[in-house]
């Protein structure tokens, strides 16, 4: 409670004093207040309080919209530290190191929740109190000193060629194998795919323009047995609709995320293949490219990374090539 008390009066005071008097003000704290025990009355937050964590929250969110996130990171931005400001019940400068590990704790044996999942709460209340320590609303980032949680490594499965012909000829109409065609031959992102008009495609090139991650445009590629398909589906639609894809039923309204995971779903159930959304087509093709000698940065171009990790991470190079790459350049 001591350090909870000095670190508000630091925060307070912060504005008016630099580096050093800061320094020796919570020297100066520490010395007067040992030997006297602090107890806080009321943990319940006020309504001011409650109020001011909110705002600040928002404010937050407003500037990840800003740098160009989507909504659906804003809204899983939005839903996970409004669940953590709930739980801890603090005014967000009174909240410390262990207050965090705590929540992360329970949240995890409550929950049941995977070593990932944990660590994707963290890096979110790591970027929300970055950014309030940034902004000087709080003195120190209490999440910096919660290191990474540490997850098993698994090797991701990828759609084999016996799998994608399998599904190819369950497709029962054009408008599916156009659409696991697209996803196979291009990589893209599924939101990349619903945000497609028939004009961005450029059938003469094979080739088209998506707005990826940030609103950051890119060029991806196809194949000619997509184009014929892609041709096929257009010429068998009857309405007006601009989007690439659309629904069956009228009025023809264009596919959002949750339809195109829905069918592919049930494209991989008919199948009777395990596992089967538009992310895995995308994971797929990155691996193929890499494994047929595609240099990595090409591959980060095509899937839109910032970060070559992130490329390495969903491309799981076949551990048969690496075997063969062995005895090519070592012995």
């Amino acid at each position: 409670m001591k350090t909870k008390l000095i670190n508000l009066i630091k925060t307070k005071m912060k504005p008016y004093l630099n580096e050093i008097q800061i320094l020796e003000l919570n020297k100066t704290l520490s010395n007067v207040l040992t030997g006297f025990e602090v107890i806080k009355k009321d943990k319940n937050l006020t309504f001011d309080e409650s109020k001011e964590n909110h705002e600040l929250l928002m404010n937050f969110l407003s500037a990840k919209q800003i740098e160009g996130c989507s909504e659906r990171t804003i809204n899983y931005y939005k839903t996970t530290i409004f669940k953590m400001l709930i739980s801890i019940n603090l005014k967000i400068e009174n909240i410390t190191t262990d207050d965090l590990r705590k929540y992360l704790s329970d949240y995890k044996n409550q929950t049941d929740a995977s070593k990932t999942t944990v660590d994707n709460i963290r890096r979110v209340l790591s970027s929300f109190f970055s950014w309030l320590e940034d902004e000087d609303y709080i003195l120190k980032n209490p999440v910096r000193r919660i290191h990474k949680i540490k997850t098993r490594k698994v090797v991701k499965e990828v759609l084999s060629d016996e799998n994608f012909e399998v599904l190819r000829d369950n497709c029962g109409n054009i408008r599916d194998l156009a659409m696991i065609e697209l996803l196979a031959s291009t990589g893209i992102r599924v939101g990349e795919l619903v945000n497609l008009n028939i004009d961005d495609i450029l059938f003469n090139e094979r080739e088209c323009v998506v707005l990826g991650k940030g609103d950051s445009e890119r060029m991806v590629y196809f194949d000619a047995k997509t184009k014929i398909h892609l041709l096929k589906y257009l010429e068998s639609r009857k309405d007006s609709n601009p989007a690439l894809f659309v629904s069956f039923k009228k009025p023809h309204r264009r596919l959002g995320i949750n339809g195109v995971e829905r069918r592919i779903r049930e494209l991989g159930h008919e199948a009777n293949i395990k596992k089967v959304h538009p992310h895995k087509f995308r994971r797929t093709m990155a691996t193929n490219a890499i494994d047929k000698g595609m240099p990595i940065e090409q591959v980060q171009k095509l899937l839109g990374h910032v970060q070559i990790d992130t490329t390495m991470q969903y491309a799981m190079v076949n551990q048969s090539n690496v075997k063969i790459a062995h005895r090519k350049f070592i012995g």
